[in-house]
C-alpha cells in the first residue's frame, strides 16, 4: 500500500516503515503507537518531530477503501495530528 496517503507520512517515513516490516495499511493500523514512535526516534532528530498518534485510525479507514471518510478525517487534522 502507499502509506503516504496517511497524513503525516511522506516518502522517507514510508521507507522507514517498510524497513521495519510495515508495508500495508493493515500493518500500520495494527502497529502500536509506541513502536511507531520508536521507529521515528531511531531514525534521528529529523523524524522525531512527527506524531504517529492518528496513523492507525487513518490506516484503518484507508484499508477499508473509504477514501471520502479518510479525506474528511484528514481535513480535520493538522499535519497528521488531531
Amino acid at each position: 500500500d502507499d502509506l503516504t496517503k496517511v497524513e503525516g507520512i511522506g516518502p522517507k517515513i514510508n521507507e522507514l516503515l517498510n524497513a521495519a516490516g510495515i508495508y500495508s495499511f493493515e500493518n500500520l493500523a495494527n502497529a502500536p503507537v509506541a513502536k511507531l514512535r520508536a521507529i521515528l526516534e531511531d531514525a534521528g532528530s529529523r523524524f522525531q518531530m512527527h506524531d504517529p498518534s492518528t496513523w492507525s485510525q487513518q490506516s484503518r479507514i484507508a484499508a477499508s477503501g473509504d477514501w471520502d471518510k479518510l479525506e474528511a478525517l484528514q481535513d480535520r487534522l493538522n499535519g497528521g495530528r488531531s
